[in-house]
């Protein structure tokens, strides 16, 4: 980690919370066409080996016991509200909209579509997970700093224990991937590799 913020030095001294495999899910956010293909409406450049480690982390997810959770857009209209900042994308239905072909989503996966930045807005995530005694979420996707952040801001506001998989995230620059795992790092959640992880999961 790198040197401490005066203000972010001060955290609690707690050890990590025991939580089982059966307790934990992966949140994959966006990992559609409109995001990762070169003609998507808003691609991200060079995502090859960010899209190889989230691809592993699912794959350890279901290896492990955990709960895979897939999270897309799903906009209906252009006067859509998140538009009035961003060009349109990730329409319903669409190609765009879609799981990127790197991924295959099992059966019995849930598929969650929101629209607004953040997986919990105004989606029944929350309550899916409750249903299901989830306790900690692990969240990777793109863009980090954006749509990956959100879902990690809310995921803490509700209550659950985070985990970032920093390398099966993808920001849309250097300073902002920076600046995202060091806020949630010291004030969030725990920030890991897809290894680290797998080494929690599979001891």
């Amino acid at each position: 980690m790198p040197e401490l913020d005066p203000f972010s030095s001060k955290l609690a001294d707690a050890p990590r919370p025991v939580i089982s495999n059966e307790r934990t899910a992966v949140i994959m956010v966006d990992l559609v066409n409109d995001f990762i293909e070169p003609d998507g409406a808003m691609p991200m450049p060079d995502s090859e080996a960010t899209l190889a480690k989230a691809k592993e982390l699912s794959e350890l997810a279901r290896e492990s016991g955990v709960t895979v959770i897939w999270v897309r857009p799903g906009h209906t209209e252009d006067a859509d509200g998140l538009f009035r900042k961003r060009t349109p994308h990730g329409f319903a239905d669409t190609h765009g909209a879609q799981i990127h072909g790197t991924f295959d989503v099992l059966p019995g996966e849930r598929v969650i579509t929101k629209r607004r930045y953040s997986a919990f807005f105004q989606t029944d995530l929350d309550m899916y997970l409750r249903e299901h005694r989830i306790e900690r979420v692990i969240v990777c996707g793109v863009a980090l700093n954006i749509c990956v952040r959100s879902t990690i801001h809310d995921a803490f506001f509700n209550g659950y224990d985070v985990w970032l998989a920093s390398d099966a995230s993808q920001a849309t620059g250097d300073r902002e991937a920076e600046s995202t795992i060091y806020d949630v790092s010291t004030h969030f959640g725990e920030v890991l590799t897809v290894d680290e992880i797998r080494a929690e999961l599979i001891p």
